[in-house]
């Protein structure tokens, strides 16, 4: 038989039995009421983070399309300095620009194409290959250049004889307008060799002897070439400056290289001022621009050939 203590007790362990499941079926009633409420709040209303995130990439959003249209725009408006440009390209000079970027961008494509396809170990080869190769030819150059070296040093001061600078100031290497080769004609419009340089200079501008040398002929007469200075180096090397405005120099007058010998004009057969350098060898015309080694690093010298092989038109 229980007692009345066991069936109290029994009562107290009922009690906070049911008490707990109760607390229990609160707090998970609750939790899902607060689970429920905060899912229902999202969907309607933002938090304060989630309200300056929002805010912060709408304003990201603006900018981005703000600068697609500038970047936009700007495109256009280069695009259409560009075509200026080829346009004045064609007017002036009657050919089309030589486009040096789609060249490099055709070049590097087939370099990337050539590439990607390879594996390491191939990669790793050719590498190895090419450093061979140029390590020989590093030997070669080295070699040349210690003979080029001795042939200098056994010429001695006749190197002061072979035509070696620009006959104008071209720093910035803007004033070669044509050059050595096949040019149409700026007045009989026909297809013709035009065997020197033109610079566009402004009138009065110096005029420089490219070597050491004595002044062979000086033409002061109207001609075709208009005042015109030639000058013999004594070495088979002769050079000649047309369409000059003033001489400074007279016949049989030796001078050196860096001498002023005239001022540029527009005389003669010419289409604007400017300055046409003819370098002969042994009586043959030959292409000035390889004779302007002194003043010119490799960098300037292969973008001096760059800009003659542009395809421009002479001025005479």
């Amino acid at each position: 038989m229980a007692t009345k203590k066991d069936l109290e007790r029994l009562r107290r362990r009922k009690r906070r039995r049911q008490r707990i499941i109760r607390l229990t079926v609160h707090f998970f009633v609750w939790a899902g009421v607060a689970v429920l409420y905060y899912l229902g709040f999202s969907l309607f209303f933002d938090t304060p983070v989630e309200y300056g995130m929002k805010h912060s990439t709408d304003r990201l959003r603006r900018e981005y399309e703000a600068l697609t249209e500038r970047y936009d725009s700007l495109t256009v408006v280069l695009e259409n300095l560009s075509e200026r440009d080829r346009n004045v390209f064609r007017i002036l000079f009657e050919s089309d620009p030589y486009d040096f970027d789609s060249e490099f961008e055709r070049r590097k494509g087939a370099t990337y194409e050539a590439v990607v396809g390879r594996s390491t170990r191939q990669l790793k080869r050719e590498l190895r290959e090419r450093v061979i190769r140029l390590e020989d030819r590093l030997a070669t150059l080295n070699d040349t250049y210690l003979a080029l070296q001795a042939r200098i040093d056994s010429a001695g001061r006749a190197c002061d004889n072979i035509p070696a600078i620009q006959p104008v100031i071209n720093k910035q290497l803007t004033l070669l307008t044509a050059s050595y080769g096949m040019r149409i004609h700026p007045f009989y419009k026909t297809l013709q060799s035009h065997q020197g340089v033109d610079y566009t200079i402004p009138e009065g501008s110096r005029v420089f002897a490219t070597a050491d040398g004595t002044v062979r002929d000086v033409s002061l007469r109207n001609s075709t070439h208009g005042q015109t200075v030639v000058i013999d180096h004594g070495n088979g090397y002769e050079t000649q400056y047309s369409h000059l405005g003033k001489i400074g120099v007279r016949r049989g007058q030796r001078v050196r290289r860096g001498d002023i010998i005239a001022l540029s004009g527009d005389t003669g057969l010419s289409l604007a001022p400017h300055l046409h350098y003819e370098v002969r060898m042994n009586g043959i015309r030959v292409d000035p621009v390889h004779y302007f080694f002194m003043e010119l690093s490799p960098t300037e010298y292969q973008r001096l050939m760059r800009i003659a092989q542009s395809g421009m038109q002479s001025f005479d």
